[in-house]
């Protein structure tokens, strides 16, 4: 059957956390499952989770606010890297967004991901070297 792409559930909460533990780069934040809940209560359709035959194999976030397209949580099954799953859900996002009239999309990428920086690269993604992220942690 190969790769499919579908939208995260409620009932993903707990698998998405501990696929991004295995998976993800830089996973220091606070997530819980509440944030993952909220999330895609609140967007039903941010959350794209890629499966082989009922099994996780990629993730990705494509957070719309209104204005601006953002993606950030690409992770793919250290296993499963370059088999074009990352490309699938950045296409799947991608096409999400257009149907919102976004014009351009941003993706969170750490400096230190080289591997992610080919990915997003080959997906036509490149550093805006005017911008840096300014945050500030809130607890």
């Amino acid at each position: 059957m190969g790769v499919t792409i579908r939208h995260g559930k409620i009932e993903d909460a707990e698998a998405l956390l501990s696929f991004w533990r295995t998976a993800a780069e830089g996973t220091d934040r606070h997530d819980d499952p509440a944030k993952v809940t909220a999330l895609i209560e609140r967007d039903s359709e941010a959350v794209l989770i890629a499966e082989d035959d009922g099994e996780m194999v990629g993730t990705l976030i494509a957070g719309w606010d209104g204005w601006r397209a953002h993606l950030y949580r690409l992770a793919v099954d250290p296993a499963r890297r370059r088999q074009g799953i990352g490309s699938m859900l950045i296409l799947a996002a991608e096409k999400r967004f257009a149907a919102f009239g976004a014009f351009r999309a941003d993706a969170m990428v750490l400096h230190g991901n080289e591997l992610a920086h080919h990915a997003w690269g080959a997906a036509g993604y490149a550093p805006q070297p005017q911008w840096s992220r300014w945050v500030k942690p809130l607890d």
